[in-house]
């Protein structure tokens, strides 16, 4: 049953520490970390944190960290009275959205953290700092709220990585907890940034999801990683408007490449330019 209770809005440090404060006690609490313009995706993360805890927070913050110059930190669309109408109808207690000036009240951070060898392949080849913007306010925003649980999407794979080793590394007492990546009816992968897409452009976006289908059943009927791989390569390249960044076959926790001779679960990843929208994707497969 749908809840209708707005949550409470909340811009600055001090207010959040001070409802938590008074909500948590032998409660517990779910984060759920956005950027807004919240879509099913995130909604479907709400949903988890729900079923685990019960204070569920939700921030949304457009972090200006994790853009670099040129990207599209500007336009990112910015929503914040739609997204608690929707977090409203699935009873969310708090909604953190501070400010830039209230999350880096000294400017840019003196202390910063690094994702290291993970943090410098794929997304953080062609973004290098990424990675370190995203682990600044998530640690951040964790030590805030001190969840007992914080929700991701395997929608960001590599994101999902990284903090799950930061929380590891760190000795961070909280949980990260991930949700599957949800879909449009016709298989494109719910993202912020498919509004930047034309029809023809999101017509093209599908192969990225075909591509996945593919070298999903490819491991269903060879178990190999390099078959999985020829699979995905070959929607790939017969795809129009579509400029490949990368497609591999990777260990979901190290991002190293998985090859064939060894039973286990990777993650096919994918990236690709479609127009000016650069877009990801992923799907787990059972090797071997």
């Amino acid at each position: 049953m749908n809840e209708t209770k707005k949550p409470l809005v909340i811009h600055t440090r001090y207010e959040l520490l001070a409802e938590l404060g008074h909500r948590r006690a032998g409660q517990r609490t779910a984060l759920v970390m956005t950027m807004g313009a919240l879509h099913e995706g995130h909604l479907d993360l709400v949903r988890r944190a729900k079923q685990l805890a019960d204070v569920v927070v939700v921030s949304i913050f457009v972090n200006p960290l994790q853009f670099a110059p040129g990207e599209d930190f500007a336009a990112y669309p910015r929503t914040l009275s739609a997204d608690v109408e929707k977090l409203a109808t699935l009873g969310v207690d708090l909604v953190f959205a501070p400010s830039p000036e209230t999350v880096f009240p000294q400017g840019d951070p003196q202390v910063t953290l690094s994702a290291g060898p993970l943090g410098s392949v794929y997304e953080g080849a062609t973004r290098p700092t990424h990675f370190a913007g995203v682990l600044q306010i998530v640690n951040k925003v964790i030590n805030l709220v001190q969840p007992d649980y914080a929700i991701f999407g395997q929608k960001d794979a590599q994101q999902l990585a990284v903090i799950k080793a930061m929380v590891r590394d760190l000795d961070m007492p909280v949980e990260i907890v991930s949700v599957p990546v949800r879909r449009e009816a016709d298989g494109l992968a719910m993202s912020s940034r498919n509004q930047y897409l034309s029809p023809e452009e999101r017509q093209s976006a599908l192969a990225l999801s075909q591509a996945l289908d593919q070298g999903r059943a490819a491991a269903a009927q060879t178990g190999s990683a390099t078959k999985v791989l020829e699979a995905a390569n070959a929607v790939m390249d017969q795809a129009q408007g579509v400029k490949v960044d990368y497609v591999d076959l990777v260990d979901p926790l190290t991002f190293v490449p998985v090859t064939d001779g060894k039973a286990t679960t990777a993650v096919l990843i994918l990236a690709a330019w479609v127009g000016t929208t650069r877009l990801i994707d992923n799907t787990l497969v059972v090797l071997g």
